[in-house]
């Protein structure tokens, strides 16, 4: 049985997919793993319980921001996000190490995830597994994919996006765009997004710049306006 049918059975919704509060405190013996870790993957946004019902969190009970209580307000009749990749395109990634942390290890914080690079997941093509490509993807640690989608989280609600320099020596904020989402670039150019390319584009942009100093340095009359 899967963790949403799991949550189902003990939510008891009725036939229009409402269900009273379920206490956290509940995820034991036969529903123990339901327990949520960092994110509530099987809860979340675009999980296979959020495509089918609107799930509701109480975060009020306790202190800080975890998860007290769930409960299901209704059938959900919005289109979703698939989450689904395609097989071949897990198979590729699953074995490379980590884009950011360069790991691939067997502990929870260091397996590898099928990260969808653009975080908003909004984009039909990526959405569908038929029209998914590799490059669509990459390889991210857990530990890595929830900070990102913390990042990303912080972006969809500021529309403000996450400079590179934030770790420290790195030499540019973004490799294209600026600090401003747009619909044109969407996620291209944040470091989250490919830190591959924002690495192979620094060193390019890096190279051009030391070129043009020389030039300028031995060659100052071809600068002079």
């Amino acid at each position: 049985m899967t963790k949403t049918d799991l949550f189902i059975k003990l939510a008891k919704p009725d036939k229009n997919g409402v269900s009273d509060w379920v206490a956290v405190s509940n995820f034991i013996g036969e529903y123990s793993s339901l327990k949520l870790g960092n994110g509530g993957s099987w809860c979340r946004k675009g999980s296979s319980l959020a495509k089918k019902y609107i799930v509701e969190f109480d975060k009020t009970i306790s202190a800080g921001n975890s998860i007290d209580r769930i409960r299901l307000n209704g059938l959900n009749k919005e289109k979703t996000f698939s989450q689904n990749i395609r097989k071949d395109i897990k198979d590729f990634y699953k074995d490379k190490k980590c884009v950011m942390l360069g790991i691939n290890g067997n502990s929870e914080n260091t397996k590898i995830e099928i990260d969808h690079k653009d975080g908003r997941k909004n984009n039909d093509r990526v959405s569908n597994p038929q029209t998914q490509k590799l490059s669509d993807f990459q390889p991210l640690s857990k530990a890595a994919n929830d900070a990102k989608r913390q990042i990303c989280k912080r972006c969809i609600e500021t529309n403000k996006r996450w400079s590179a320099k934030n770790l420290k020596g790195n030499p540019y904020d973004f490799y294209k765009g600026d600090e401003n989402y747009t619909s044109e670039l969407g996620c291209v150019g944040c470091y989250q997004y490919d830190p591959v390319e924002y690495r192979k584009t620094s060193v390019i942009k890096i190279s051009k710049e030391i070129t043009e100093n020389i030039l300028k340095k031995f060659y100052p009359e071809d600068y002079e306006q």
